[in-house]
């Protein structure tokens, strides 16, 4: 892989609202974006210690019994538990080789989305098994989804809009934390076997951190997989489809796939950082001639709930007997 295929921008400036630095940074994320749709952030204010304890408290989950985990199932909001076999890519033969646990922004039942049977939003799930992972992932997510609105700043200035342009469509993101655990995959699997197999991201942005282990690829430049290596104290941020249309396609939704070939197993935490469920992309709000977008608006929860009817089995219809 070149050098400078996925870089490494250091987004402080953009945490720290500085305008001596933000228009420069914002310029290089816009260059990544377009180009292959990924790239690394570093200072970020996501300190490091809080990622590494939401691996270790994880991976304590994802040890426990399956009875445990399983009184965390995944429900009908997109929270909780998913075993092997629960996640499949479009269409692809094998479904993934992964287990995660997924939360969200955690609203009361009196919330008026919550109250009103808005889909994705709710309560979050957590085990009574393992009580500390609650504080170890919310945590994490919280700083992690501060993290993305200063991505977000970046990409605004970078579109030649105010730096709080996003701010108002993600100010109750469908914000998805997921803890993500791969076990080693025998060799006797199969080419087509993936830990995630090939796709794009479907929301706005994706902020990923990695253990060292390895194994992410993203389509190159030149339409060959490379690798997205882990680098200490870094996320890794993709441009997901709704930016994609958001930016009527100036931005890249770049595919990726894990194959984890290490022997070892393989921990990963993202934050799935998506507008707000009645927010409206569209690409008209960041063009000069409204006449040119290519993409019709959509209201991002509509578009979010479809894809994930088709990627999730638990939210297959039951087969009739």
């Amino acid at each position: 892989m070149a050098v400078d295929e996925i870089p490494v921008i250091d987004i402080a400036p953009l945490v720290a609202r500085d305008p001596a630095g933000a228009a420069a940074t914002g310029a290089a994320m816009r260059e990544a974006s377009e180009r292959i749709g990924f790239f690394y952030i570093a200072g970020h204010g996501v300190p490091a210690a809080l990622t590494q304890n939401l691996f270790s408290t994880a991976a304590r989950f994802f040890a426990l019994p399956e009875e445990e985990k399983a009184t965390v199932k995944v429900n009908k909001r997109h929270r909780g538990w998913i075993g092997h076999g629960g996640a499949k890519m479009y269409g692809t033969a094998k479904a993934d080789l992964k287990e995660s646990f997924v939360w969200g922004l955690e609203l009361p039942e009196d919330d008026p989305d919550v109250a009103a049977g808005t889909p994705l939003m709710g309560p979050n799930q957590w085990p009574a098994a393992l009580p500390e992972l609650r504080p170890a992932l919310y945590g994490w997510y919280e700083a992690v989804v501060a993290a993305g609105h200063a991505v977000l700043r970046g990409l605004a200035l970078s579109l030649g809009r105010d730096m709080d342009f996003f701010a108002k469509p993600f100010e109750r993101p469908l914000a998805r934390g997921s803890a993500i655990w791969y076990p080693p995959q025998p060799p006797d699997l199969g080419r087509e076997q993936f830990g995630v197999a090939p796709h794009t991201d479907y929301g706005g942005l994706t902020l990923l951190a990695q253990d060292m282990t390895g194994g992410l690829q993203v389509k190159g430049t030149d339409r060959e997989w490379v690798m997205a290596h882990p680098i200490p104290d870094t996320f890794v941020v993709n441009i997901g489809d709704l930016m994609h249309r958001w930016t009527n396609g100036r931005f890249h939704s770049n595919p990726h796939r894990v194959v984890n070939t290490s022997g070892k197993a393989r921990q990963s935490a993202a934050v799935f950082f998506d507008p707000g469920f009645h927010a409206v992309v569209d690409p008209r709000d960041l063009l000069e001639d409204p006449a040119q977008a290519k993409y019709p608006p959509i209201a991002c929860g509509e578009w979010v709930v479809g894809k994930f009817d088709k990627a999730f089995q638990y939210r297959a219809p039951a087969t009739p007997s």
